[in-house]
């Protein structure tokens, strides 16, 4: 399996633990920005950390959570039930050096993004944009910028929802954003979290570089992530199996400018 694809570890409690050393492999060598964390809680489960250096945008990917962070109590988030109802997610964010807590009101799957903080940003509910249209026909998808550069609600993280239909493709064109030499490229670490529905479904991404050098195809199951720390990486959801992917991005500079793959980018062009 590729060192690139992590599964999940079990069905309930804390199913991933993907940190800036975990992630460091032959494939990721220099990881050094993102973490991840995947909670998969019953009803009356609590969870509570500290963040320490580290800022964390709290995602309720489903279900109902009383959350409370650097002494707020901001009661009961989160309205949908399934991921795949494809409403606005109920989010959170909390600085660095502070502590944050979850208690489950329902079953309920929470992701805790995070990344280097600044003690730029207070702890806060944040108020997650309208949903996006991005593409045209088998490239269409819809997308939650839950915490994108447009919106100055992070020191670090860039944090999104995108919702890809059953039998098109997604995070397409194959683009890649591996290199600090803004404003053409910003050099962000990417996790995806995917979600498949029916959820025994399955899709595909690949990770790939232009040189070679790095080139994984992987079949991506529910609840499985995708480390990217360099190179292209698009999606595709077979027919039958719509597929969701949570993405957390961060580098040394919260923007993101990207470069499509010079053999690919007219249908970008094509889709404008």
């Amino acid at each position: 399996m590729s060192d690139l694809l992590i599964k999940p570890n079990g069905t309930t409690g804390r199913v991933h633990h993907i940190t800036a050393d975990s992630a460091r492999t032959r494939k990721s060598p220099d990881w050094a920005y993102v973490g991840f964390d995947l909670y998969r809680l019953k009803a009356g489960e609590r969870v509570e950390e500290r963040t320490a250096d580290r800022e964390v945008i709290l995602v309720l990917v489903e279900g109902k959570a009383e959350i409370s962070a650097a002494g707020e109590n901001f009661g009961t988030l989160g309205e949908r039930m399934s991921v795949f109802e494809r409403t606005r997610p109920a989010c959170a964010y909390v600085p660095n050096d502070s502590q944050w807590a979850a208690g489950a009101v329902t079953a309920c799957t929470l992701a805790v993004c995070t990344a280097p903080g600044k003690g730029g940003h207070k702890a806060r509910v944040l108020d997650v944009p309208d949903l996006v249209i991005r593409g045209k026909g088998a490239n269409t998808r819809y997308i939650f910028p839950i915490a994108m550069e447009e919106s100055d609600v992070a020191d670090s993280l860039l944090v999104t929802e995108v919702f890809t239909p059953a039998g098109n493709w997604s995070s397409y064109p194959p683009h890649r954003h591996d290199e600090d030499r803004f404003p053409q490229m910003t050099y962000l670490e990417e996790t995806y979290y995917h979600r498949l529905n029916p959820a025994q479904g399955y899709g595909h991404q690949r990770v790939f570089t232009e040189d070679g050098e790095l080139d994984e195809t992987m079949s991506v199951s529910d609840h499985d992530v995708v480390l990217v720390p360099k190179g292209h990486h698009p999606c595709a959801a077979p027919y039958g199996y719509d597929m969701y992917y949570l993405n957390v991005m961060a580098g040394p500079r919260r923007q993101w400018r990207f470069q499509n793959h010079p053999d690919h980018a007219w249908i970008a062009t094509r889709d404008a």
